[in-house]
């Protein structure tokens, strides 16, 4: 049966070609064999029209087609002084058309970043974009407030944080992905790609009667709620050729690399920001009538073994993570200049609908079980953050009443805030526990069976693991769901922990650890922090104008006092963003999101007292049809739990995907190609210019003698980097340079009270609290007191430390009698001949050959057997040496047709 392939878009690097009357947007692929010419009128002032040349161009061909337009648009006949067609821009892709107030404009993505690869699979991140207006001087219409459209629309830097591939679909899982290239796909129901192109060519091979090697290749619809230019490209979807549609996700993209014993590992963290209901943290709370809650975020860890760069032969593993706003209908009135405005509940939902559809569409995406984690504050002097959980919680059991028991939502509520100011108890060790019981009921994705070890070394946390078992892996059923208030500190603490414990589990998964538990302090697990707060620092910019008050180490109670003077500064930007920039941001993302799209007939959008009638459209249409309060999930749903119905094998999803029987060496389906480019001569800096977040060499140990597994818990003195920058080194003597005249370090209760995690009612009640310091150990006693001896210059290290072994001390009698047996056997080793006369010398050691040889001595050795295949290849070898041209084979002739078609014809 031909297996599957994803289709690599053809359009990857364009060319804007510009005359008086048309703009002229050349595609190709990036080999630049394929083109495409995209036809764009320019006399039209307000209307958009766009001709797709379906012809596909080979080099050459645009070339003449490029001469004759720039010789037909001279304004006189044979004059070579003013070219008729000009080069405008190059740039790797279209973001989408938009219109104001005058005519359309087009976004094209001039540059580029490689950010991660999966698979051979690049991901790249937009590093600058440019707007092009497209209608002609002479028929443009002015519109006064055109420029500040214009400008509000420019607000959404997309050099920031957007992100695209050419080859996979990150608005979906890499379960989605890769499950979908292990669906058998009917060849009826596909449809041939480049028909004319091969009517059009000439085969050599024809006569021959070779069969063709077919391959499905697969295009499939991205998932909306992820993509952020849905609305850009709606205007031209159905007018031009797929390949020319690029979708861009919104959120954070990192990789590292993790190094076990020389072995690479690739640790991804992909998080994809909901572009429903989007915004800024006080001006988008709760959910809206569809179900979409504000601040939406799927976070995906993909560890795959980088050694394999292929998704079919390598081995992957992804966990997938949601975070996002409490699914009620609830706001925070931003008109009094307070640092916590009160929360109020705009509407009574007694039947819990608007929660119903939010977690309908969870159970389609993710299968059940669904298990929530609530981390707002239970006992408060005042309520605040307690009005959320009381309307919370009444309405998740209201939904489970009507749902299957074993399907039913899992709902754990832990006041985080409070357990932070205790005395005796451990945040992470409880998140610790929390995570093992959501991992084990989830499970994780896999796209390999279990290990001979894992039957031979069985462990019985394996053995529990839950989610779903298929003969060529495991996947992932249901989702944990996290939520605060905002969803940003308290969330990403919560987040990491099940990420580290899934993280065990993934690595033991792939035969990279022999139990699946990982420690802190390791370089490992420092990686991982690190990559975490990157994520939830990209994330907190995005939504609440700051980067995170609260780390890991915060919550670990080993950050140093100076991070509070940092926690302070980042809880003042929040709240001036929070206060003067958020409305200037909400106004750019309802423009960009086109869920405000300017008219003459209607008000401006600066002139909108509120865009609440913007995202809750039954406030302005009355719905069509009654959701059931009951039956409040989609049909069919329920036939496939705990399998997620987006992945099922039903008609609805098959209409999803687009298939098309390809050649095995087609260009659109060779990821190894489109990689490293044999065409063309390239470099290491371009072929593998991946910007890394971290490597596991940055906190690997620089001294010998150290294990260098990345699993092995470290000192702090051991460590070359820490998770805040500097080394633990650095940190030290900047502790005992200050200590002497800075204030004691912060408590638990101070740390904890500087931002969103506590009330104004809290600080009063802690405040007759006693202040218990928590001094952080970074050196032992003799190291700190050895400094201070050292002079100024950096001493020499110990001999031990750099040889791992003390020269000045003689070896013990055990090595000495090991020393002395080697050397024997090495004089007895070197003999010349071994003769009958000698065998009195080897009575008193016995020596047996070591080498696969039948003579072995330093002066005799005999030749290895040669098989009959390598005998046969190398005699082919020297004939052809001689001019005699053997018989091709029949993968021969099948690679060298391909390549002559491809590459001449």
């Amino acid at each position: 049966m031909p297996v599957n392939a994803a289709v690599i878009r053809g359009v990857q690097k364009l060319v804007l070609y510009e005359t008086r009357a048309r703009y002229f947007l050349v595609g190709s692929n990036n080999a630049q064999t394929k083109h495409r010419v995209l036809k764009i009128d320019r006399t039209e002032p307000r209307d958009l029209v766009i001709i797709d040349d379906k012809h596909v161009y080979s080099q050459q061909e645009v070339r003449e087609l490029l001469g004759r337009l720039d010789l037909g648009n001279r304004t006189k006949i044979g004059q070579k002084g003013s070219s008729g067609l000009s080069r405008a821009v190059s740039a790797h892709g279209i973001v989408g058309f938009v219109r104001f107030l005058e005519g359309y404009y087009i976004v094209l993505i001039t540059k580029r970043r490689r950010m991660a690869d999966i698979g051979g699979h690049s991901i790249y991140k937009i590093e600058d974009t440019n707007m092009i207006y497209i209608p002609n001087d002479s028929v443009r219409v002015t519109h006064p407030d055109e420029a500040r459209y214009v400008r509000i629309f420019q607000n959404v830097d997309l050099s920031s944080n957007f992100y695209f591939s050419y080859s996979y679909d990150l608005s979906h899982s890499l379960q989605y992905n890769m499950t979908l290239l292990q669906t058998p796909c009917d060849a009826g129901e596909s449809e041939e790609l480049n028909t004319s192109g091969r009517q059009d060519s000439f085969d050599i091979f024809e006569e021959e009667g070779l069969p063709t090697q077919v391959v499905y290749g697969l295009i499939n619809e991205p998932y909306a709620k992820y993509v952020w230019n849905v609305r850009l490209l709606e205007r031209v979807k159905d007018i031009v050729h797929p390949d020319w549609l690029l979708y861009i996700i919104h959120g954070f993209c990192g990789q590292s690399k993790l190094l076990i014993y020389g072995r690479p590992v690739h640790v991804t963290l992909i998080a994809r920001r909901s572009s429903r209901f989007a915004g800024t943290r006080f001006l988008k709370r709760g959910a809206n009538c569809e179900g979409d809650v504000a601040n939406e975020v799927e976070t995906e860890q993909i560890i795959h073994d980088a050694s394999v760069m292929s998704l079919t032969a390598g081995s992957f593993s992804s966990c997938v993570q949601v975070r996002g706003s409490v699914p009620l209908y609830w706001s925070q009135d931003i008109s009094t200049m307070m640092p916590k405005p009160p929360i109020r509940l705009d509407q009574a939902d007694p039947y819990a609908h608007v929660a119903a559809l939010h977690f309908d569409q969870m159970l389609q995406r993710f299968g059940s079980p669904i298990i929530i984690l609530n981390l707002v504050k239970k006992r408060e002097k005042r309520k605040h953050e307690k009005i959320l959980s009381e309307e919370f919680y009444p309405a998740i059991t209201n939904l489970n009443q009507f749902l299957p028991p074993e399907h039913g939502i899992e709902y754990i509520a832990w006041d985080m805030a409070r357990y932070t100011k205790s005395k005796l108890c451990n945040v992470l060790d409880r998140l610790s526990m929390i995570a093992e019981n959501v991992v084990k009921r989830t499970g994780f994705f896999v796209n390999r069976p279990d290990f001979y070890c894992h039957t031979l070394r069985p462990d019985e946390r394996w053995g529990d693991l839950g989610g779903k078992v298929t003969p060529n892996g495991r996947l992932q059923t249901g989702v944990l769901r996290t939520n605060c208030v905002d969803c940003l500190d308290r969330t990403n603490t919560a987040q990491f922990m099940v990420g580290k414990c899934a993280l065990a589990y993934q690595l033991y998964a792939l035969g990279m650890i022999d139990k699946p538990k990982l420690q802190f302090d390791t370089d490992c697990v420092r990686l991982f922090e690190e990559l975490y707060e990157d994520h939830g620092d990209t994330l907190s910019l995005q939504y609440g104008g700051s980067q995170l008050v609260h780390r890991v180490k915060t919550y670990r109670k080993i950050a140093p006092w100076t991070q509070h003077s940092k926690d302070i500064m980042q809880t003042l930007s929040r709240y001036y963003s929070n206060a003067f920039s958020d409305a200037d941001r909400q106004d750019a993302i309802n423009l960009f999101l086109q869920v405000f799209q300017p008219s003459e007939s209607k008000p401006h959008l600066w002139e909108l007292p509120t865009d609440f009638y913007l995202h809750h459209s039954d406030t302005m249409v009355l719905p069509q049809q009654q959701h059931s309060y009951t039956h409040w999930w989609t049909d069919g749903v329920l036939t496939f739990l705990p399998s997620p119905y987006d992945e099922a094998q039903c008609e609805k999803n098959r209409r999803k995907v687009t298939v098309k029987r390809v050649n095995r060496f087609e260009e659109s389906i060779d990821i190894y190609t489109e990689f490293f480019k044999p065409y063309e001569l390239t470099s290491f800096d371009d072929t593998f210019s991946i910007a890394m977040t971290n490597s596991a060499r940055e906190f690997m140990p620089k001294t010998l003698g150290l294990d260098p597994s990345p699993f092995t818990v470290r000192k702090p003195d051991e460590s070359t980097k820490s998770v805040l920058g500097k080394s633990s080194k650095e940190e030290a003597v900047l502790q005992r340079k200050t200590a002497a005249s800075a204030p004691p370090p912060p408590s638990e209760e101070q740390i904890s009270s500087s931002s969103e995690d506590d009330s104004e009612e809290e600080r009063e009640e802690d405040g007759t609290a006693s202040q218990r310091s928590t001094p952080v150990r970074l050196t032992e006693p003799s190291d700190s007191s050895r400094l201070h001896e050292d002079p100024p210059q950096q001493r020499l290290p110990p001999v031990r430390e750099t040889y791992g072994l003390n020269l000045l001390v003689n070896p013990p009698d055990e090595d000495l009698l090991i020393y002395h047996r080697f050397a024997h056997l090495g004089q007895n080793q070197h003999k010349v001949e071994r003769r009958d006369d000698m065998k009195k010398l080897d009575a008193g050691l016995s020596l047996a050959p070591v080498s696969l040889f039948p003579s072995d001595s330093i002066y005799e050795v005999s030749a290895p057997e040669v098989d009959v295949q390598s005998r046969a290849v190398f005699e082919c070898h020297v004939q052809t040496g001689r001019g005699w041209v053997r018989t091709l084979c029949h993968d021969d002739v099948l690679m060298y047709r391909e390549y002559i078609k491809n590459r001449y014809m």
